[in-house]
Formats: structure tokens, C-alpha cells, sequence
């Protein structure tokens, strides 16, 4: 049985070359970074002071402007709140797109509780913030402008440049979560304005548990951890030294690789769309034809449950998803988060389908040959479950009379 890898958007593999960078710092170089008046604590530093430079490199950014987190949930929770509490005095309101990640939404719902006011700009059909609408809902007391570059369930790339460009003109801070994107398309902090950058080691072949936040030079941030001084008083704590290391070393590689591996992915993309399109009838794509992540085809399917996609897919050793990789830990949640997909729900899908939709998602590793056997198998899936499906046996009723 075929063992295909379509679900790189909520993690990658670890390429081969980082665990190799990263295997001395757990045995060897054990040393804290913060005691670096030895050889251990020295070499412990140097190798997350080159971490921080490659990072930097892949984004155009100063090593300084680097601040290592956990992750990007982490990363995301510190842009927000710490915006938040450190420009209070400025104001309490705050601009999101209404198809952010569930980090960047949950961070928000504490500082409701505190007197801050969110504004959810709405996206049109592809997913798309409209640039005009954030210069619209600017106020004096605005403080934050936080819109992703990239969205995981639909692919689809916000116009991050312009958003940028307004908010500079209205001296307003631009935070960009960059998760989904950074190290697979290009990503340049200083094209595009932003203050505040979110990243994730594990998004593009580094470690779990590394992320970063590119803060600018200059903009006031407050921690959000109690303790120590590390990564410029923004986040205490030891740094996690091979992870860090690992991050780095994905930073570079991607830098070096990622418009190869990208073109490729694009290729790949549209062969799978294609075939889909011509393959599978009542398909619905979902995110903008062009403007998104390279490898990323997302689509629902009318009659058919996206759950029940995924399983049958798995049973044949194809690994999907179905809606944001986190949205799975709703089970036990309110009803409605179980059912029905937030992005989906923001960009017109009807209710009712929002738990049929599909994202295949290939990374560097992919081939031609694991489209078409995904191509070969996709099908006969649906075609099964419009058999079991009572929606579909009433919509046959329905075209025969």
C-alpha cells in the first residue's frame, strides 16, 4: 500500500541535513546559552547567535529583530499581547482578518475581557482581505493590524505589501502570521512593512517546538513571561539549543532551495487540480487560482463528508486534511465548531458543507507519480460515499424526474 504525505501544511519532515546539524547539541554541546562564560555555555551561544542569523537571512531581517519562541502559537500569543499591554496608553483597538488562526483569535478573547475592541475585516470569495477595507476601519485608538500571509486551508496569499504600506502611512503596527508561508514562497519584512513577523521551524522542515517573532528594531513589546532576560528581555526562558539550531539550519536551506522546490510544487499543484477538475463532479476549489502556496490544492466536495474523505483516503495510505490541522481538537466543543469550518464559513461555503472540504498540501518530497496514484484513488472514494450518501440518492431522485 501506497504511504503518501499530503498534509505538509501542518508539518513537514525533518530534512535529513537538520538533524545532522542538530544531533552535537544534545550530547556534546550541552551548555545554557546564558552561561557562556565557559567553553559549553560559549558554544551553546554561538551556535543560537548563527540560528538567530540564518532566520534572519530568510525573512531580510536584522539578527537582532530575532526573538526564539516555542513556536508560532507562542509567537503569535506574544505579537498580540504584547502590542497589547505595551501601547495601552496609545489605544485598545485592534484589526484581524476574520480567517485567522486559532492563535491569533484565542489571544484576542482576554484582552475583550480588558477593555480592547477587535475589528474581524471580512475576506471575499477567495479568502482575500481587501487592502481599502483595513485603511477604512483605521481609528485614532488603533494599535494593531495583525492579517496572515498565507492561509493553511485554503492556500490563499493576502496582498501583505499593501496592507503594510497603510499601515505605516497611519502609523498603526503590522503584525503578519507567516507560519503557513515563510520558506516556501518569498518573504521580505522589509517590502513588506510588517513590525511584527511570525515563524515556524517545523512549517518548513526544522524541529518542532522552535519558532520565532521578528519584532523590529524599535517597537515596544511586552513580555508575556515572567523570568529571566533572554532573547532581549521579549522571552525568558533558556532557549531550547538544538531545536533553535535545527530551526536555523531549515532557515538556511530554505533560503538556498525554496524557488526550486517551489516551482516544482506549483507544477505538482496544477497537475493534481487538473485532475481532480476532470476526475471527481460537484468539485468546488476553494482559496485564490493563483495567488497561493505552492503544492496547495483545497476543495470541497458536494454529497460528500470531508471527514469521511479523510479516513478512506488514509485506508488507501493517503494522508489529507480536512480544515485547519488544530480545528480537529474542537471534539467536545460547541456544535457549531464541529461542523462547520471558520475560513469556509468566511468565504460563503454553506453551512451545511463545511465539513466536506479537503486540503492536499505536498511538500519537497512529492512526486508525479504520488498525484496520480492520489488521482487514481480519489474517485472511487467519492463515488462510495455518494452511495451511502441520502443527500445524494434524493438529489438522483431529483434529476430523473
Amino acid at each position: 500500500m501506497a504511504h503518501i504525505f499530503f498534509d505538509h501544511i501542518s508539518t513537514t519532515p525533518l530534512d535529513p541535513r537538520v538533524y545532522e546539524a542538530m544531533k552535537p547539541y544534545f550530547l556534546e554541546w550541552y551548555g545554557n546559552p546564558s552561561s557562556h562564560i565557559h567553553d559549553q555555555g560559549q558554544a551553546a551561544l554561538v551556535a543560537v547567535d548563527a540560528a538567530r542569523g540564518a532566520v534572519a537571512g530568510l525573512v531580510n531581517a536584522d539578527p537582532r529583530e530575532i526573538v526564539f519562541t516555542s513556536g508560532a502559537t507562542e509567537a503569535n500569543n506574544l505579537a498580540i499581547k504584547g502590542v497589547a499591554e505595551a501601547h495601552a496608553k496609545k489605544g485598545r483597538h485592534i484589526i484581524v482578518s476574520e480567517v485567522e488562526h486559532f492563535s491569533v483569535m484565542n489571544s484576542l478573547l482576554p484582552l475583550g475581557n480588558r477593555g480592547y475592541e477587535v475589528t474581524r475585516l471580512k475576506v471575499d470569495r477567495d479568502g482575500k482581505v481587501d487592502p481599502e477595507d483595513v485603511r477604512s476601519e483605521i481609528r485614532a485608538d488603533t494599535i494593531l493590524i495583525s492579517v496572515m500571509h498565507a492561509n493553511s486551508e485554503i492556500g490563499t496569499i493576502e496582498p501583505v505589501a499593501e496592507i503594510g504600506r497603510i499601515a505605516r502611512e497611519r502609523e498603526v503596527l503590522f503584525h503578519t502570521d507567516a507560519t503557513a508561508s515563510a520558506g516556501h514562497v518569498p518573504l521580505d519584512v522589509r517590502e513588506t512593512g510588517a513590525d511584527l513577523v511570525t515563524l515556524s521551524g517545523h512549517n518548513f522542515y526544522g524541529p518542532k517546538g522552535a519558532g520565532a517573532l521578528f519584532v523590529r528594531d524599535g517597537v515596544a513589546l511586552a513580555s508575556q513571561l515572567d523570568g529571566g532576560f533572554q532573547e532581549r528581555g521579549f522571552r525568558a526562558g533558556t532557549e531550547n539549543v538544538p531545536a533553535v539550531v535545527g530551526m536555523g539550519a531549515a532557515a538556511g536551506i530554505a533560503k538556498a532551495e525554496m524557488d526550486g522546490w517551489g516551482d516544482r510544487l506549483r507544477g505538482l499543484g496544477k497537475r493534481l487540480r487538473d485532475g481532480i477538475e476532470a476526475t471527481v463532479s460537484h468539485v468546488h476549489f476553494t482559496g485564490h487560482a493563483t495567488d497561493r502556496l505552492p503544492g496547495h490544492v483545497s476543495f470541497w466536495v458536494e454529497f460528500a463528508e470531508g471527514e469521511s474523505l479523510l479516513l478512506f483516503l488514509n485506508l488507501r495510505g493517503v494522508m489529507a486534511a480536512s480544515g485547519s490541522a488544530c480545528s480537529s481538537n474542537l471534539r467536545g466543543h460547541d456544535e457549531e465548531d464541529l461542523v462547520a469550518s471558520p475560513v469556509l464559513r468566511a468565504i460563503g461555503v454553506p453551512s451545511d458543507v463545511c465539513t466536506g472540504s479537503i486540503t492536499f498540501s505536498m511538500g519537497k518530497g512529492n512526486t508525479g507519480e504520488e498525484v496520480d496514484e492520489v488521482l487514481g484513488v480519489l474517485p472511487g472514494i467519492v463515488r462510495r460515499l455518494w452511495d451511502m450518501s441520502p443527500t445524494y440518492l434524493d438529489y438522483q431522485k431529483r434529476g430523473t424526474r
